[in-house]
């Protein structure tokens, strides 16, 4: 079977129909007419394919097949977008082909896969594409029927005319619907007519990952393909200063040993490659390569005066002389600090890219998170023509933010470009957890007072950490969140209605570690942080947990889902010090309650017995696909939570695998039960929001198991 490297979509099409015709659609803004008209044509002549903006293409045969254009890292967006097109073309999923497309923001828009955003910022332009198809195969047939198109309806891939019965394929209406123009508005479906979309398909990819047929980056081949590790500097800054070669050479395959660079935020970082005929010959020739670096210019700092650096920066005066005078009136008043770790974004599946750079054209394949800010980077780095950069996603085995970064890209295709052959960069599982960037660790200062009442009265949350980047120095000045200009990332929006007086800020320290983006970003700190405290004011106005958040939500929809949060977990059942934490996280368009209960066992040693999530989404596409994401969110904030962190030693990681940096083990993790809100709402987000409560629901049910505040993560479950 021909990889999608080896056989062009055009060519594919030819091939695949009876009649060699096929109906792509595009309609990437297909709401307005001036964005539709001219999307689809029959180009040449009848053996020939279209393609334009391809979305969907529809054969002679009547074969379907619908473009991804979003990368797949186990969060189904390769289920999910062919589902929302399905359901108004009318077709079954069953029956579908699902490619993915190529890195083309003017064919599909933009396609980056980040913020939770694939679903709940396209859903409605892809239902208009399935339903624009659908009604230019209707109008197709009233042609040839010669009846007006209201007589006639889509079901199964077959156009029905009501009066008659007669009925007519897609496959049979093609060639004739290839040749009119989008209608400039369609109908859709009402939800409760829903076939398709809000059922709990199959996933289509997950046979081919089963039995070994899914293409990862890794399987990638081409002829003549070299393989290439590089010798990175372990302080990140680091420059090449010298490197000896001369055994790396000596060994039978190695082909070129040369010096790489990949930008971070703007700032080069460098290493040494060693380029072989085989993966494991340039791992054995890195081996022998003896490089120097120059360390100069730059702090060799460990995780102890990174953290204090945090310290000292949170002693500035407080950015809000309002919140001081506020602060003091309070009935009753508590301060504590709170403390995250660094961490490794440690996919299961290490960094890696294959690229094949010609004089005026590049061609790369890999998991790629960001089709198409690599695009523009390499054009943009190599002076070629962004249309003769052609960037192929692979699936890709997790991502969490760090592949949607363009350095790994940019190796590769440097490295072929200097010797001149296709080259496949392979980043190792220590290359992987020790060259960053990495989630920044944070401190944070927080105050609250409440009423004569027992309500929050007032609360202010001062954090401390890195600025997402190259690691710079940036002039550290606190910032105050106003009520219209934001707040804590995660914490229900709800406490800014009900809360008098409220404070937030954040001051940025000084490191050359370099810092990015991981599942959840901001949120999965600054939530551990909020929600934590949330609880601690309730202790202090002597309420139970659950309640005293009810008290301060006032949307209907915060309220509902509290509502049924303690309905599904028997929260009314709870007796005080058993063990139940809660927590209410708003992140990404997404609302997540979670009830965390915990247990003494007869060794003395604390377990997580359950986890009870509730998430409110809006409207959704695939139910098994939204519970799979809570739990994947779940089981990950367990292991940023009690299992692994990063550290550093002069200047240097210290994890590099995982028997230093251990993931949850399958006999760790508790039941999960998870349940979806039904309601009006626009789609929200699914893949991040259920990540930052447990860490917060978690350590608030230790607390009330064991009377023990946890406030630096992560913590070891066993010795509390």
């Amino acid at each position: 079977m021909n990889s999608r490297a080896d056989i062009s979509r055009r060519t594919f099409l030819r091939q695949a129909g009876l009649s060699g015709v096929a109906l792509t659609l595009g309609c990437y803004w297909p709401a307005t007419a001036a964005n539709t008209r001219d999307v689809v044509r029959l180009e040449g002549p009848a053996s020939a394919a279209t393609q334009l903006m391809a979305w969907i293409s529809i054969d002679g045969a009547g074969k379907v097949m619908i473009f991804c254009h979003r990368s797949e890292m186990g969060q189904g967006t390769w289920q999910s977008i062919p589902q929302i097109i399905a359901e108004e073309l009318e077709v079954s999923l069953d029956e579908v082909t699902i490619q993915y497309a190529p890195a083309n923001p003017q064919q599909y828009g933009p396609q980056p896969q980040e913020g939770s955003f694939s679903i709940r910022g396209w859903y409605e332009q892809l239902l208009r594409v399935g339903a624009s198809a659908r009604e230019m195969l209707i109008e197709a047939a009233s042609r040839q029927w010669k009846v007006p198109a209201s007589e006639c309806h889509a079901k199964r891939g077959i156009v029905v005319h009501h009066p008659t019965g007669r009925k007519l394929t897609y496959g049979a209406l093609v060639q004739e619907a290839a040749q009119l123009s989008p209608p400039e508005h369609v109908t859709l479906k009402n939800r409760k007519d829903y076939t398709v979309i809000g059922k709990s398909l199959r996933r289509k990819d997950i046979p081919a990952k089963v039995n070994g047929s899914a293409i990862f980056g890794l399987d990638k081949k081409l002829p003549g393909m070299l393989y290439a590790v590089v010798e990175r500097s372990p302080r990140f800054r680091g420059k090449v200063k010298s490197f000896d070669d001369a055994a790396t050479r000596a060994i039978p395959g190695v082909k070129h040993v040369v010096t790489v660079q990949r930008a971070v935020f703007g700032l080069l970082y460098e290493g040494v490659a060693v380029i072989a005929d085989s993966l494991w010959t340039a791992m054995q020739g890195r081996k022998q390569l003896k490089v120097e670096w120059n360390d100069e210019g730059f702090d060799h700092l460990d995780s102890g005066q990174i953290t204090a650096r945090m310290r000292e920066e949170l002693k500035r005066p407080p950015p809000s002389e309002a919140f001081e005078t506020a602060w003091t009136g309070a009935a009753a008043s508590i301060e504590a600090i709170y403390e995250t770790p660094y961490q490794s974004h440690s996919c299961m599946e290490p960094l890696n890219c294959t690229a094949d750079v010609k004089e005026n054209s590049i061609e790369i394949w890999g998991p790629i998170q960001e089709a198409n800010w690599i695009q523009a980077d390499l054009s943009d780095r190599l002076n070629i023509p962004k249309e003769n950069v052609k960037v192929n996603m692979t699936f890709l085995g997790g991502g969490f933010g760090r592949k949607a970064f363009p350095d790994y890209p940019m190796e590769a295709a440097l490295l072929s470009q200097a010797v001149k052959a296709p080259v496949q960069v392979v980043w190792t599982r220590e290359d992987d957890m020790t060259g960053g960037p990495f989630r920044a660790g944070a401190l944070y200062h927080c105050r609250g007072g409440i009423d004569a009442q027992k309500n929050i009265f007032a609360l202010q949350v001062i954090s401390s950490s890195q600025y997402i980047g190259q690691g710079e120095d940036k002039v550290a000045t606190p910032q105050p969140v106003s009520t219209n200009s934001g707040g804590l990332a995660g914490l229900s929006t709800d406490y800014y209605k009900t809360i008098p007086h409220y404070s937030f800020g954040g001051i940025p320290i000084k490191s050359p570690i370099p810092t990015m983006w991981w599942r959840a970003p901001i949120a999965n700190v600054d939530a551990f942080a909020g929600e934590s405290f949330i609880d601690e004011l309730a202790h202090l106005a002597e309420q139970d947990p659950l309640a005293f958040r009810q008290k301060h939500f006032v949307s209907p929809r915060y309220r509902a889902l509290m509502e049924k949060l303690a309905t599904v977990s028997q929260w009314s059942t709870r007796h005080k010090n058993e063990g139940w934490g809660v927590a209410i996280t708003d992140a990404f368009a997404g609302i997540v309650g979670q009830v965390v209960r915990v247990s003494r066992q007869a060794d003395n040693k604390v377990k997580i017995d359950k986890v009870y999530a509730v998430i409110d989404c809006g409207w959704y596409v695939n139910p098994d696909i939204i519970r799979a994401q809570v739990e994947g969110s779940i089981i990950m904030g367990i292991g940023a939570a009690i299992t692994h962190a990063t550290h550093f030693k002069e200047g240097k990681a210290v994890e590099k695998n995982f028997n230093t940096y251990p993931m949850p083990r399958i006999g760790e993790i508790p039941v999960i039960e998870v349940h979806i809100m039904e309601n009006d709402e626009k789609a929200g987000g699914v893949g991040e929001p259920a990540l930052p409560a447990l860490a917060p629901a978690l350590c608030n049910a230790i607390f009330d198991l064991t009377g023990k505040r946890i406030r630096t993560l992560p913590f070891k479950i066993n010795e509390v």
